[in-house]
């Protein structure tokens, strides 16, 4: 039976700057399980995935009946992992959301699920306010800058917006890496095989190959996430922030 959507957890060992990151443990259980279980809170546990390469990762979905897609190795991003895992399954919307962001509310959660149903034909993307300074020019927080109709405009790890006046107030977003992709767009840009753009290579950043192939991103503010695990001081700061 053909589902509305579904939500697909991307999840790999070899991440540069923390390898065995889904497996890290944060209160006694792995990084992928917090991701899972604020999905889980939402909807049910039958329309979430976990898409994976790693028997590692399999065995641990396994422990906690998670769902979890057997993918090839060889992906450039998590986004192209969602990709292959979704020709598995009969949907038309794929709900990717980063396994490295345990501390989404499930509350945002539901409302980005509402806002990419309403958008199915368009690629959807989740955005935060900069609330600490500090945070505005880490390199591992991609940076973004939208129309006045909440479109993505671009997305950086640089601080963007600048300006000339130091002494100018500037309002600074970060991306929340959930997104909503019709399953067309997603087939047709991202997948086995493909590379990746010009921009979305220097940056580091997936989402920029929608904009660099001409498709628009929808952007939803949602509430501060917290963080997102990419380094080790991150997993330290998670397990303080978790007790």
């Amino acid at each position: 039976m053909k589902q509305k959507f579904i939500i697909i957890i991307p999840a790999r060992l070899k991440s540069s700057r923390l390898p065995n990151k889904p497996l890290k443990l944060i209160n006694n259980k792995p990084l992928i399980y917090w991701t899972w279980k604020n999905c889980a809170k939402v909807i049910q546990e039958d329309l979430i995935y976990v898409a994976t390469d790693s028997y590692k990762i399999h065995n641990i979905c396994k422990k906690y009946k998670i769902q979890s897609i057997d993918t090839k190795s060889n992906h450039l991003t998590g986004t192209d992992r969602i990709a292959e895992a979704s020709l598995k399954i009969n949907t038309e919307l794929i709900i990717n959301l980063q396994g490295d962001e345990p501390f989404i509310k499930p509350s945002d959660i539901r409302k980005f699920i509402n806002f990419a149903l309403k958008n199915n034909k368009i690629v959807t993307n989740a955005y935060t306010v900069i609330n600490n300074k500090k945070k505005i020019n880490n390199i591992n927080l991609p940076k973004l800058v939208i129309s006045k109709d909440d479109f993505l405009l671009y997305m950086s790890r640089s601080a963007i917006p600048g300006s000339k006046n130091k002494n100018s107030k500037i309002k600074s977003y970060k991306q929340v890496c959930m997104y909503g992709f019709p399953k067309k767009i997603l087939k047709k840009i991202y997948g086995y095989n493909k590379k990746k753009t010009k921009l979305e290579n220097i940056e580091d950043i997936e989402i920029l190959r929608v904009i660099e192939n001409g498709f628009k991103v929808k952007m939803l503010k949602v509430n501060d996430n917290k963080i997102a695990i990419d380094t080790p001081s991150d997993l330290i700061a998670a397990k303080k922030l978790i007790k």
